[in-house]
């Protein structure tokens, strides 16, 4: 599995994100789209919008966290194949 998150230093879901994603034990890559030169450029061209965090899993882009209900963990506990208790 080939994982990046998209996130930048103010943001709390970037860091929740992060912080589940260590707890699993899943490597990621992170790019943040503050500081890394084309960064929010690539965001918006994938995703439409600068929404952070964002999980680039294999190619593919995911919103892992809801505007107003915060990290997916059920959804990307199931997407990962962690569990999630």
């Amino acid at each position: 599995m080939n994982l990046t998150i998209y996130t930048a230093f103010w943001c709390r879901d970037c860091r929740e994100a992060k912080n589940f994603l260590k707890k699993h034990n899943i490597p990621f890559h992170e790019v943040d789209i503050e500081t890394t030169p084309g960064a929010a450029d690539e965001l918006v061209k994938n995703v439409g919008k600068r929404a952070i965090p964002q999980f680039v899993l294999d190619g593919k882009w995911v919103q892992p966290y809801r505007p107003g209900k915060g990290f997916l963990y059920k959804e990307m506990s199931e997407l990962l194949g962690v569990q999630e208790g």
